[in-house]
Protein backbone atom coordinates (compact mmCIF):
# COMPACT_ATOMS: atom_id res chain seq x y z
CA UNK A 1 0.00 0.00 0.00
CA UNK A 2 1.37 3.41 -0.77
CA UNK A 3 1.95 5.84 1.65
CA UNK A 4 -0.50 9.31 0.90
CA UNK A 5 2.00 11.96 0.79
CA UNK A 6 0.67 13.95 3.58
CA UNK A 7 1.65 10.81 5.85
CA UNK A 8 4.62 11.39 4.67
CA UNK A 9 4.93 15.05 4.86
CA UNK A 10 3.84 14.18 8.74
CA UNK A 11 6.76 11.95 9.05
CA UNK A 12 9.87 14.59 7.95
CA UNK A 13 8.03 17.22 10.00
CA UNK A 14 7.93 15.31 13.44
CA UNK A 15 11.73 15.01 12.62
CA UNK A 16 12.99 18.65 11.65
CA UNK A 17 10.24 20.93 12.75
CA UNK A 18 12.25 23.39 11.81
CA UNK A 19 12.19 22.54 8.36
CA UNK A 20 10.75 23.93 4.85
CA UNK A 21 9.53 20.94 3.19
CA UNK A 22 8.36 20.17 0.12
CA UNK A 23 7.28 17.03 -1.12
CA UNK A 24 6.21 16.22 -5.15
CA UNK A 25 4.87 12.80 -6.17
CA UNK A 26 7.24 12.20 -9.36
CA UNK A 27 4.96 9.08 -10.62
CA UNK A 28 1.60 10.56 -9.65
CA UNK A 29 1.23 6.93 -7.89
CA UNK A 30 2.06 7.73 -4.08
CA UNK A 31 4.54 5.49 -4.21
CA UNK A 32 7.60 6.82 -5.91
CA UNK A 33 8.79 10.97 -4.18
CA UNK A 34 11.34 13.66 -4.24
CA UNK A 35 11.21 15.38 -0.41
CA UNK A 36 13.27 19.07 -0.76
CA UNK A 37 14.50 19.32 3.06
CA UNK A 38 15.79 22.92 4.10
CA UNK A 39 16.98 22.65 8.10
CA UNK A 40 19.07 23.92 10.10
CA UNK A 41 19.56 20.53 11.48
CA UNK A 42 21.57 19.79 8.48
CA UNK A 43 23.87 23.01 9.22
CA UNK A 44 27.55 21.86 8.78
CA UNK A 45 26.70 18.15 7.54
CA UNK A 46 27.78 16.64 4.34
CA UNK A 47 25.37 15.65 2.12
CA UNK A 48 25.43 12.06 2.61
CA UNK A 49 25.24 12.64 6.13
CA UNK A 50 21.66 14.88 5.36
CA UNK A 51 20.50 12.12 3.89
CA UNK A 52 21.17 9.71 6.68
CA UNK A 53 19.32 11.75 8.96
CA UNK A 54 16.56 11.32 6.59
CA UNK A 55 16.80 7.72 6.03
CA UNK A 56 16.62 7.55 9.75
CA UNK A 57 13.72 8.80 10.33
CA UNK A 58 11.74 6.73 7.86
CA UNK A 59 13.64 3.54 8.11
CA UNK A 60 10.83 1.93 9.18
CA UNK A 61 8.63 2.43 5.86
CA UNK A 62 11.82 2.42 3.38
CA UNK A 63 11.36 0.07 1.11
CA UNK A 64 8.28 -1.29 1.93
CA UNK A 65 5.00 1.59 2.68
CA UNK A 66 7.63 4.07 1.02
CA UNK A 67 9.19 2.72 -2.32
CA UNK A 68 11.08 5.31 -3.61
CA UNK A 69 12.18 8.62 -2.44
CA UNK A 70 14.75 10.67 -4.01
CA UNK A 71 16.20 13.76 -1.85
CA UNK A 72 17.40 17.46 -2.07
CA UNK A 73 18.46 18.24 1.38
CA UNK A 74 20.38 21.47 2.82
CA UNK A 75 21.02 24.13 5.33
CA UNK A 76 19.50 27.20 5.02
CA UNK A 77 21.12 29.96 3.28
CA UNK A 78 22.58 32.26 5.11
Amino acid sequence: MPMPADVLEGRLRAAFPDAEIVITDLAGDGDHYKARIVSEQFKGLPRVRQHQLVNKALADVLGGELHALALETSAPAQ
